[in-house]
């Protein structure tokens, strides 16, 4: 979830038609922290490679990187989504009542596990291990053989090590240096990256 994220669609072109709808919701429901357009076009592209697959979020907000992956994945590909929030959960659930391949659940971001493994996970609201009390998800447990995890909101590297708050950046490094994972940073624009990684076996 991106600080700001709802406020970037505003006058963007090209953006899918149920991207906008999702966009709508979460304006109406005062949530700013939708995935912001760039993000979402790297959902889009994730999810076209993995269609038939199963894909999973964690973190739903009003349902933004929801359409992105839906209009990216086809009607064969399962996407499963946690939002702790009800309110929000519902308005996401209301919005993909017509995708019989889109489940919404309204639970702790842990519950994503109970469906794995995934193709494609995107922690985008737990399981990333950016805080003390958000463990980082078990790549083996989570993730399919050569499936894909998507960890976004992080500043460009500038540094090795990459640093937070003055110190290293043991968050990105986890899922950079992991020994199970074939990992990169990707630049999305000139203030925010994403890390894209890809279990080894």
């Amino acid at each position: 979830m991106t600080v700001g994220g709802t406020a970037a669609y505003d006058g963007q072109p090209g953006i899918p038609e149920l991207v906008l709808r999702a966009v709508g919701v979460a304006r109406a429901s005062g949530f700013e922290l939708s995935c912001r357009p760039e993000q979402g076009r790297l959902l889009q592209l994730l999810a076209s490679g993995r269609r038939g697959g199963t894909i999973g979020e964690t973190g739903t907000g009003c349902g933004v990187g929801v359409a992105w992956l839906v209009s990216g994945a086809d009607a064969g590909t399962e996407i499963l989504s946690v939002e702790r929030d009800a309110g929000r959960a519902a308005a996401a659930a209301a919005l993909f009542a017509d995708w019989p391949n889109v489940t919404i659940m309204n639970d702790d971001w842990s519950a994503i596990l109970r469906h794995a493994p995934f193709d494609l996970l995107v922690l985008d609201g737990g399981g990333s291990g950016k805080q003390p009390d958000d463990p980082a998800v078990d790549p083996e447990v989570a993730l399919k053989p050569f499936g894909a995890l998507v960890v976004d909101d992080f500043t460009p590297i500038a540094e090795w090590p990459p640093q937070h708050d003055g110190t290293p950046d043991s968050a990105r490094l986890h899922w950079l240096m992991h020994r199970d994972l074939l990992s990169t940073e990707v630049r999305l624009c000139p203030e925010m990256s994403t890390i894209v990684a890809l279990r080894r076996h």
